[in-house]
């Protein structure tokens, strides 16, 4: 029996890209306006990306931390004694920005059809805040990489949701758009899947998601098939 519903959130609920493009704008233009001759871009970020990444590799699962060590870094290299606080503040900038997203047709619908029969939550590699996002209506938790240490494909997020609602693995369904890191990943400790098809990650894959679906409004169908089948 199906108690569990767990979501991946970018470009499961909404399409991430135009959403980081837009932040990273706003970033931008916040650090241009706050730090006078601060040239920040891709190119000239990249170097205190790498340098972040080779003195703390495990940030790369942690991607609040990481970009503000790195907005740190270089605001150090830039000569701002401040460079903590402006780190600290530019990503309060960043993610208001990174949390207006525009929802999937039918997304928060389809949402409010599942929570009346299932619990519903989050699990998610990003830093998408289902408060910010609203999601609080309809999800009863949330647990990101930032928190847990661990991004999918790895499987501490699932081991930590199946832990907090003290379901087994064959009670939760997670439903995501990535083969490997949604799919693969819960399907390796038991969890039944549904993959939101996405044809950029679409595998390969070592296992078969128990359904598939086109758009997120077919999910309660999904849904539907795989408590048919346990």
């Amino acid at each position: 029996m199906i108690k569990v519903i767990a979501f991946d959130l970018d470009d499961t609920l909404w399409h991430v890209d135009p959403v980081i493009i837009r932040a990273e704008q706003i970033l931008k233009d916040w650090l241009i306006e706050h730090v006078p001759g601060f040239p920040y871009d891709m190119h000239y970020m990249n170097q205190f990306r790498k340098q972040v990444l080779a003195d703390q590799p495990k940030l790369a699962g942690r991607l609040t931390e990481f970009r503000r060590r790195v907005i740190e870094k270089a605001l150090i290299h830039h000569g701002r004694k401040d460079s903590t606080k402006i780190a600290a503040e530019a990503m309060r900038v960043f993610l208001i920005a990174r949390n207006q997203v525009e929802f999937f047709d039918g997304a928060l619908e389809t949402l409010g059809i599942v929570a009346e029969h299932y619990r519903l939550g989050a699990i998610t590699n990003g830093n998408a805040d289902i408060f910010k996002l609203g999601l609080d209506r309809y999800f009863s938790f949330a647990f990101c990489a930032e928190e847990v240490g661990a991004p999918k494909p790895a499987p501490d997020l699932f081991h930590k949701a199946l832990s907090h609602t003290g379901v087994s693995a064959n009670e939760m369904v997670y439903v995501g758009d990535d083969r490997i890191k949604d799919i693969d990943a819960a399907k390796a400790i038991g969890i039944k899947t549904v993959w939101l098809r996405n044809e950029r990650r679409a595998g390969p894959g070592n296992s078969e998601p128990d359904s598939i679906i086109d758009t997120i409004e077919e999910l309660p169908n999904a849904i539907n098939r795989i408590e048919n089948c346990v």
